[in-house]
């Protein structure tokens, strides 16, 4: 009887099916209230004193097989069907894509973006590869101008006239080209200068130049739009200009905002000062309107443009 159980034993290990209704007849089978199990059960009364714990070893082994068998076949089937069933019926609802967060250069040029949309801006594209007009004649930069040598260029093969932009200026150029005051528009994007890489700085950064063209437009109206500017963007509205240099702004300056010095971090970003430049700005030179096809004696502008990655930077720390 031993040796009889010991075969069955074996038999259980060894099934195996793919389908639920011969897993049920196994399952009836050994398990059942029929099954061959509960005839070993009924026959230990018969067996001898002196096998009796050994038989009872087998048969509960028996027990434990067939059960666990009968558990980890249906698990198996179940598992293949759900496979099937996701992969097999094209027209069930694909899985949800969690979205990734957003660099934080992107959230700066949106916020930047934003703010400037709020008071009449529109934003406007413009190629990466320029040509020298675009990035350099257009804007008050003649070849040989000393001024060319403030930006080290990258120039596209050998082609001294075709090159990646050095600023976003070149997009507003492009702009005054092909629309006549008013205008008021945002120039995003990415910007190429030949300089050494460090943790600060990159052969590639990011921009945000703006343009102001209309009849009447002032200094004054710069210094507003900045103030506006610097209060929805950094909470801060105190800001100061110091007289700058630029070929295609004329007066030109550069723009500090108060950034304070409340905590070591502010001391640190300001050297102790508790001004923080921003960015560069200026009237528009008369001769830049003129390349771009706009009469400097009916209208006048504005310009200025700040790095995102600095920004980006202060904010974020």
């Amino acid at each position: 009887m031993i040796d009889k159980i010991k075969e069955h034993i074996a038999l259980v290990e060894a099934f195996s099916t793919a389908t639920k209704a011969e897993v049920e007849d196994f399952r009836i089978k050994y398990l059942g209230s029929k099954g061959l199990l509960k005839e070993f059960f009924a026959a230990f009364k018969n067996v001898n004193d002196d096998q009796k714990k050994e038989f009872g070893q087998v048969v509960n082994t028996l027990k434990n097989a067939a059960q666990d068998k009968v558990t980890s076949l249906k698990e198996h089937i179940d598992a293949s069907q759900e496979i099937s069933g996701v992969y097999g019926d094209l027209s069930r609802p694909g899985a949800p894509i969690s979205l990734g967060s957003r660099h934080p250069i992107s959230i700066v040029k949106n916020k930047i973006t934003s703010i400037f949309s709020n008071i009449g801006f529109n934003v406007s594209e413009g190629p990466e590869i320029e040509d020298d007009w675009h990035n350099f004649t257009a804007l008050n930069l003649p070849e040989y101008h000393p001024a060319r040598d403030m930006q080290d260029t990258f120039f596209v093969q050998t082609n001294p006239d075709v090159l990646l932009r050095t600023h976003t200026s070149s997009v507003q150029v492009r702009y005054m080209e092909d629309n006549q005051p008013p205008i008021r528009t945002i120039s995003p994007g990415r910007v190429y200068r030949n300089e050494a890489i460090s943790a600060r700085s990159h052969c590639f950064f990011h921009q945000v130049e703006g343009l102001y063209v209309d009849k009447g437009v002032s200094f004054a109206d710069l210094k507003q739009t900045l103030e506006f500017f610097t209060t929805e963007m950094f909470g801060k509205s105190k800001i100061r200009l110091r007289p700058s240099y630029f070929p295609f702004t004329e007066p030109s300056a550069e723009v500090d905002v108060y950034w304070g010095l409340e905590t070591e971090t502010d001391y640190k970003i300001t050297k102790g000062t508790g001004w923080l430049e921003i960015m560069g700005c200026g009237m528009v030179d008369p001769n830049v309107l003129k390349n771009c096809g706009i009469d400097p004696e009916i209208y006048s502008g504005f310009a200025f443009g700040m790095g995102i990655d600095r920004i980006a930077m202060l904010l974020h720390q």
